[in-house]
């Protein structure tokens, strides 16, 4: 008697580069995002320290 065997779901290979696309997109906003929040946030606190010469 021979096992049965068992289909393997067939999984799109389209959707999945798609889902891929979307999450590098939003990670890549995140991390622009983090780098202007930390590049602003310098800026203030170095010009807050700033003397007036004169």
């Amino acid at each position: 008697m021979m096992p049965e065997t068992i289909e393997r779901p067939r999984y799109d290979a389209e959707a999945f580069r798609k889902a891929r696309a979307g999450r590098n997109i939003a990670l890549g906003l995140g991390l622009m995002a983090f780098v202007i929040i930390v590049f602003v946030v310098s800026v203030i606190r170095m010009g807050a320290n700033v003397q007036p010469h004169f």
